[in-house]
């Protein structure tokens, strides 16, 4: 009988990384991206987790989390996080409780693989030797020129073969120039290159399909969001109507919300977001109501945070390479990846998820 490696102590803190230009999509605009960050010790090793989302996340990593899981098997990761469901139940799950579960559930997925001195992705039982991006940023924010040189870039620049612009601006009342910015975008990035595009709910649902009849000559693959994600009808409405693949998913905080969309056969490709939904305990099952119902998975944002577990998604059809997401990881994590050729191939010797934090030069954005 193997000895039980106790979890030791979590900590946590909160960063607020400013963006490197004003960003913007169809209903929300933002200045600067939190990044809160906890680290699970046992055994001698130290597992890293992180979201992106309120630094309110991490009090409650001291005030509730952390006494349902020190103590604990470190290996027995899967408990740890039945035990954080059921400790929230009172201060509700769905937002900022949900952030602070994903990111310790991700820090005892790494410390758990550490411990037993193997790639996460091997943990989790890889299927893939490498996953599939595509370059997403695009912001309406953005005027012609930096549109140009981002899509560029990644298109010519890295060899990313698809690519996602923001449309939707200001709640759809800015079709003319949405459209203007898909037709730019495919001239930028040619024929070859897939497009996408993301509303983030800006359209109403009829308005979404007039703007999908219009975009058609732009070859438009990948329509997120086109209306609300919590439009389960309106978006099965838009997805019947429209040649490009209707995609959501994003926000969704539990696993009920994931089998309620694609029950409703509101989407034609599922977005999950560890760093939201649980960590990744919770992608692992989501993962697996999406491919009950004949649904592929793309991970929304936080590239490295989803790298291994994708890599064991069977289901899965790409990983977003979110600007943002990539620009700070790059800048506060070692060993991160490139996505040159539109691929991300991590290194599978590496312990856990072969990511360690990079605290001196996180200083300066410190918070909390």
């Amino acid at each position: 009988m193997r000895p039980e490696v106790p979890v030791e102590e979590l900590t946590w803190a909160a960063y607020r990384i400013p963006t490197d230009a004003p960003e913007a999509d169809g209903t929300y605009a933002w200045d600067a991206t939190t990044m809160v960050v906890v680290h699970a010790r046992a055994g001698g090793q130290v597992g890293l987790g992180w979201t992106y989302g309120a630094a309110a996340g991490g009090l409650l990593v001291d005030e509730v989390l952390g006494r349902n899981v020190t103590g604990r098997d470190a290996l027995d990761v899967t408990g740890a996080y039945h035990a954080m469901h059921r400790s929230v139940r009172n201060l509700g799950r769905p937002g900022v409780a949900a952030t602070a579960i994903s990111a310790v559930d991700i820090a005892l997925w790494d410390l758990k693989a550490r411990l037993l001195g193997v790639r996460l992705a091997r943990l989790l039982g890889a299927v893939h030797e490498t996953v599939p991006v595509y370059g997403s940023g695009g912001f309406t924010s953005y005027d012609e020129r930096h549109l140009a040189s981002q899509l560029g870039g990644w298109v010519d620049g890295q060899g990313i073969p698809r690519v996602k612009i923001k449309i939707g601006e200001s709640w759809g009342h800015e079709v003319g120039r949405d459209l203007s910015r898909i037709a730019q975008a495919r001239e930028v990035i040619g024929d070859d290159a897939e497009l996408y595009v993301d509303a983030n709910g800006g359209y109403t649902r009829k308005q979404a399909i007039r703007v999908a009849h219009r975009m058609a000559p732009y070859d438009v693959a990948w329509f997120e969001e086109p209306v609300s994600s919590d439009d389960l009808a309106g978006l099965r409405e838009v997805r019947d109507a429209v040649e490009p693949d209707v995609t959501a998913g994003e926000y969704g905080w539990d696993l009920p919300y994931f089998q309620r969309m694609c029950a409703a056969g509101a989407v034609d490709c599922l977005q999950v977001d560890a760093s939201r939904c649980g960590g990744i305990t919770e992608w692992v099952r989501a993962a697996a109501v999406a491919a009950a119902h004949n649904l592929d998975v793309s991970a929304h944002c936080a590239p490295h945070l989803h790298l291994d577990a994708a890599l064991a998604t069977p289901n899965l059809r790409h990983l977003e390479w979110f600007h943002d997401h990539v620009r700070i990881e790059s800048m506060l994590l070692s060993g991160t990846v490139g996505a040159d050729g539109g691929e991300l191939r991590p290194d599978l010797t590496a312990p856990g998820h072969g990511l360690t934090f990079k605290d001196s030069d996180a200083q300066p954005y410190r918070i909390g």
